[in-house]
């Protein structure tokens, strides 16, 4: 089957590009005597998994709990969810951890007590890691506070919970405007929780980094045990403009076809807002728009006379801007999204292919567990 015999719009994955990734991330980490545990909600996929579980990743991260037991159903054995748990889900976080190697973060004393007594009661051990806030400013303990340091220990020495160490996520680096920058945000990331880990005295197993943009600064870093990418097994946009991809290694695209031609300088594709997502980009040289569009369906140029400039929930409305571009209702495209993590959640199966060639479908089993 070709791709021109699928319904449209349609998520493609590259095969080879996908391969690639995952062989290129994994003997960078492996080479460094670091360990890789990739962040599944990219791909939402048990076979995306297994395969770089193939290759020597430990385990996997997963978003929220819910997809934490698809892949523990899947066979995955070994998983992190890097998200503070609300112990109201202790009867669902201990059926995990009767199955798999289960671990998740804390980042608030009172909130660990509460798992320390849901762990106690039950008579069972649970893995926390603390999460340091390292400028991202979104989840963490505050390093720079003089009760940084107690705050671990009191975690770390409570009954019922096995202290694995410090976890971080440097989502500041999607702001950076140059790869010294990300290299320093990537540095300081690790000086951070070096520190962390120093002044608390007590001993860290983990010190866990997940980000792609840092990936690459992160495996040269003192300290670092860890690393938790996700995108870069798909890669997107957003990807190739902070610098850490290119746009041959996106293996993700959507297949979208031109339904209406109502201008010269204007054309509607059927994948709107439930397929390209309404994310927007960061990053350096042009940001607008909703993704880019391929110049043609085997290749990796985006066409710069393309502007997908509004997306409604089943249109997207692209402005041609010197209404050249030959392209006719009933044309195929390929589309490199802004974002492909969220694109994975729009769908319920993706298409591995090569080049024009179906190779496979491959369920999303993950996509929508939200909760």
């Amino acid at each position: 089957m070709l791709i021109t015999d699928l319904p449209t719009p349609a998520v493609l994955i590259e095969s080879s590009r996908l391969t690639r990734n995952l062989d290129r991330m994994q003997a960078a980490v492996t080479s460094r005597g670091r360990r890789l545990r990739p962040h599944a909600k990219t791909h939402k996929s048990p076979m995306v998994a297994g395969m770089q579980i193939a290759r020597g990743a430990v385990g996997i991260c997963c978003a929220k709990l819910g997809e934490a037991e698809v892949f523990a159903d899947a066979g995955i054995e070994d998983i992190r969810v890097p998200y503070p748990l609300n112990p109201v889900n202790g009867d669902r976080v201990l059926a995990l951890a009767d199955r798999v190697r289960f671990s998740f973060i804390v980042d608030d004393a009172g909130v660990a007590k509460a798992w320390s007594d849901v762990a106690r009661r039950a008579g069972r051990q649970l893995d926390v890691l603390i999460k340091v806030d390292v400028g991202f400013h979104r989840c963490g303990i505050d390093p720079d506070a003089s009760a940084a340091p107690s705050i671990v220990r009191e975690i770390a020495a409570m009954e019922g919970l096995r202290f694995n160490g410090l976890l971080s996520h440097a989502g500041h680096a999607y702001a950076a405007n140059s790869d010294a920058e990300v290299e320093s945000i990537a540095c300081a990331e690790a000086r951070v929780l070096r520190g962390v880990a120093s002044r608390s005295g007590i001993a860290c197993e983990e010190i866990s980094v997940g980000a792609t943009p840092t990936a690459r600064f992160s495996i040269e870093q003192e300290g670092i045990t860890e690393l938790r990418p996700g995108n870069y097994a798909y890669y997107d946009r957003m990807q190739v403009l902070v610098g850490s991809a290119s746009w041959e290694d996106c293996a993700l695209t959507v297949l979208a076809r031109v339904v209406s031609r109502p201008a010269a300088d204007r054309l509607i594709f059927d994948s709107g807002s439930k397929t390209l997502t309404s994310d927007g980009v960061k990053g350096r040289g042009n940001t607008a728009g909703h993704g880019v569009v391929l110049e043609d369906l085997q290749g990796s140029v985006p066409d710069e006379s393309l502007l997908i400039e509004r997306l409604s929930e089943e249109h997207a409305t692209v402005r041609n801007a010197n209404g050249s571009s030959r392209l006719a209702i009933g044309d195929l495209v390929r589309i490199i999204p802004n974002h492909s993590c969220v694109v994975s959640n729009m769908v319920e199966t993706v298409w591995l292919v090569d080049g024009e060639t179906v190779l496979d479908r491959l369920p999303v089993a993950a996509r929508g567990r939200i909760t």
